[in-house]
Parts: C-alpha cells; structure tokens; sequence
C-alpha cells in the first residue's frame, strides 16, 4: 500500500537545521559548562548556582505554555511560527552573550545579575525555539520526511555541539590570554554573531504546509485537555524530562571528571597523539598552527591538559554521535520509531554504567567508552522531535483539533526542566559527597563526580526506555495516522 508522502528538499531541510544549531551554542553551554562557568569563573556558590537552575525553571512552567498558546494563534502572511525566529534573534544572541559576562560588581550584585540576565535568556530561548521546534510538525505531514528533517536538523545541532564542547575551553582560554571571565565573555560574543545569522537564513528558507482546521474552536482550555489526554505526548513529555536531567547532570559531572579523576599525566601521554605537544626546543609543524588558533596546544606547564582532552574527546564524540543521529532515519523506517528509542535508551544506559568502573589512568579505554555512548545515543535524538509532530498527528486523529506549537512549548518546557533539575541535583549530589570549588578534592569527593557521572545517569536511562516501551504509536498505525489525515486535509480544500 502507498502512503502519503510530502518530500522536502534537500536546501530547506539543510536552512531549517541551522536554527537548531543556533540553540544548541546556548544549549550545549548551559548543558556543559553553566555549573562551572557560574561557580569557577562568576563566582557564585554552587547553591546560589544550583537554585537559580531550578527556580529558573519554574519560570518556564508559565512562559513555555505561553508561548505555545501565543504561536498556535499568530497568524502572518509568513506562517505562525517561521516570523518569532527573526523578531527573536536579536535579543537571543545579545541575552546570551550579557549572561556569560561577568561585571566588575560586587558580590551581592553580580548575584542578582546573574539571575536577571539567566532568567531573561531562558525567556527569549523559548520565544525563539517553542515556535522553531513547532516548526517541525508543520512544514511537512510525512511522518518519514519529518524524521528525515529532524535527521537534518540534528546532525547541524551536534555540529554546533562539536564546536562548543570541543573548542570553549580553548577558546576561553586563548581569547582570555589568562582572564577567563574575558575569554568567555568573547567566546560566547562570537557564538551569539553566528546564531544571529543562522535565525535568518532559516526564515527566508522554509514553509509551513500543515495548518489546523480554519473552523477548528481556539480554546486554550481544549488544547490543553488535548495535550494533557494525549498519552503519547504524555510519555514523551516525562521521557523528555528524565533525558535532559541526565544530560545536565552528566554534562556537568563530565567536565569535572576529566579535571579531577582522569589521571592528567595518561591523559597528556593519550591526547599527544593527536599532535597537541609540541616538542622541547622545536618549532610547530602547520598543524599545530592552526591548533594553537583555537587553543588546542598545551602549555608548556601542562595547566591546561584536560582542558585540552575534554575537548578533544567532546569534538570526536559528537562525530560519532552525528553518525548515530544519521542512522535514525534508516533505521526507524525499518523497524519504527519506538523500538529505536527505547533499543538507544537501553545500550546507553549500559555504556554510561561503564565510565563508573574505569581506573583513572585507562584513558584509552575513557575514551572508547565515549565512543561508544555517543553511538548509543545518536539515533534516539532526531526522534524524540519527530515523535512530538506525531503525537500532534495521533491528538488530531482521535479529536480533530490540532494545537502543534503547545504541544512542543510543553516538551520544551521539560527539556529546559530537565537541564535545571539536571544542575540542582548534580550539584547537590556532588555537595553531598563533599566536593567544594576551589578545595582540594577528597577520594570521597571524586566517588561523587564517578557516581553523578556514571551510575545515576545510567539508571535513568533505563528509567527512559521503560516508559518509551508503552508508547502506542508503532510503525503501522504511524503511518495510517498519516495518510488519514492527509484524506482530511484534501477534503476540507476540495
């Protein structure tokens, strides 16, 4: 039997992806380095840092619904979501970049700055990526293609991932020449320039082609009864939460062990091989040049190993996770979307319980094991905004209302409570077992980084793919969704 299709092509599938990739040098930042940049660098209690990750989002509890509610009903010549990522831009790139500069202030005010300017961010990042997300479920109705756009969209995030994890701390490091709240302020100046040109080229380059009943009732009420009834948004919403709080927490943890555990004279014997030493008394080879313009050389002190191997281990990683994020596609096809998920869940919480066992000094096993959980967890991300446009379907189907934008601001809402619930408990975890910026790290202490970074996110994982195990859309009823909704839209025009 033929399905429906809707293809797109190959230029706007690429336009639309570079959105994403404008988000994620925020999202990779937040994920990745807000603990470390507002404790080591700002100066703030990991308290302070921890409460303002989670107050932040109860912030979003009002705003991301908001915003969902507020795109379902704007109505331009443009299309309801594709104008906020141009009104948005703007204040996004500057917002970022005023909530990674550190003033000249005094503590007490360098605290409510921090806040103000936190919350703001997170703010614009939903006026600017519940509509962007929203987009996904409305430029095509294929439920192939949709994955296929996601695929796309992706693999320009990890990208962006790729620079932020792979080149921050060097690039801090290099444009801060030893002032590090310098170097961040100029890093993330050139992060914002770029997401600010990205937001654009994706507005000019699209199309929404799947629009809701014109007679259908605009009741936020029965949008949210719709949402809240939709058991396969329900799910989604709570594996949402459970991914991105493992995603925080781990994020964090990671860059603290590489500092703190990883053994830094095996970790300079491995990341050598990569060219980054230069030799006593000679000169760098044009590799190393170029190398040395993003930092990626080590002192001659060795102060900034594991700056260095974090980095390259996160610029790698996400390469393999990009190779994952490609698979997605091909392999959902073959055996849906659901089984994918849940298979990546499962085989990354097994590769993330590893990383607990392995001696400080085996650097080379650390970093076969981030190869291979970055390839566990690649297929599962492209579906997770694919399967949002198809719980948007499966709540038409069964109702005959369509309400795309709030049914994305929700699962924002929890990827953004997950990264703020993610911080808090890392951060409390790690406070439990003692660990203190700025303080000698005790064994006990590095137990905490070793469990934070391993064996809680692993069990959450699992906690992920169980709930993806009762999720009802599978491949068949995936697809009739499609085509049935695809008759509808035929007959409301003819």
């Amino acid at each position: 039997m033929a399905h429906f299709k809707q293809k797109l092509g190959f230029g706007e599938k690429v336009a639309y992806s570079l959105s994403d990739a404008s988000a994620n040098f925020v999202f990779q930042v937040l994920m990745f380095f807000s603990f470390t940049f507002y404790v080591d660098v700002f100066g703030m209690t990991a308290a302070a840092a921890g409460s303002m990750f989670l107050i932040g989002r109860l912030f979003d509890a009002i705003t991301d619904p908001a915003m969902g509610i507020l795109a379902d009903r704007t109505q331009t010549r443009w299309g309801k979501f594709r104008p906020w990522l141009v009104w948005s831009a703007g204040p996004f790139a500057f917002l970022f970049w005023l909530a990674f500069t550190t003033p000249d202030w005094a503590a007490e005010s360098k605290t409510i700055y921090a806040f103000v300017t936190y919350f703001l961010l997170m703010a614009v990042y939903t006026v600017n990526n519940v509509p962007y997300c929203a987009l996904n479920g409305v430029m095509t109705g294929d439920v192939n293609e949709r994955t296929s756009l996601s695929t796309y969209r992706f693999v320009a995030a990890m990208g962006a991932g790729l620079v932020v994890q792979g080149m921050t701390w060097p690039l801090v490091a290099k444009l801060g020449g030893g002032d590090d709240a310098r170097g961040w302020s100029l890093t993330i100046a050139l992060f914002a320039a770029v997401s600010f040109i990205f937001f654009f080229i994706t507005f000019f380059s699209v199309k929404e082609r799947v629009a809701p009943d014109p007679n259908q009732n605009s009741s936020v009420r029965e949008d949210m009864v719709d949402c809240f009834t939709n058991k396969p948004w329900v799910l989604l919403f709570f594996t949402t939460l459970i991914i991105f709080i493992v995603l925080s927490m781990r994020g964090g943890a990671m860059t603290l062990f590489t500092q703190y555990y990883v053994d830094q004279d095996s970790l300079h014997a491995f990341i050598a091989n990569f060219g980054v030493v230069i030799p006593e008394g000679g000169e760098m080879s044009l590799w190393q040049k170029w190398l040395n313009i993003f930092g990626f050389i080590i002192n001659e002190d060795r102060s900034n190993v594991h700056n260095v191997g974090f980095g390259l281990f996160g610029m790698i990683c996400n390469g393999v996770t990009i190779i994952g994020v490609i698979l997605s596609k091909p392999l959902s096809s073959f055996v849906g979307k659901r089984a994918v998920f849940a298979g990546s869940m499962l085989a990354t919480s097994l590769s993330t319980a590893w990383l607990f066992f392995l001696p400080a000094d085996n650097v080379q096993m650390q970093f076969i094991q981030g190869l291979i959980w970055s390839a566990c967890y690649g297929p599962s991300i492209p579906l997770l905004w694919s399967m949002i446009g198809d719980a948007a379907d499966f709540s038409e189907w069964k109702t005959g209302r369509r309400a795309t934008g709030f049914a994305y601001a929700g699962v924002v809402f929890a990827l953004k409570a997950g990264l703020g619930f993610g911080g808090f408990i890392g951060a409390w975890v790690l406070g439990m077992y003692g660990f203190e910026s700025g303080v000698e790290v005790s064994s006990e202490a590095l137990l905490g980084i070793r469990v934070t970074a391993g064996l809680i996110p692993a069990a959450l994982f699992v906690v992920a793919g169980v709930i993806m195990a009762f999720y009802p859309i599978q491949k068949d009823l995936n697809l009739n969704i499609s085509d049935e909704l695809a008759k509808r839209r035929v007959a409301r025009e003819a």
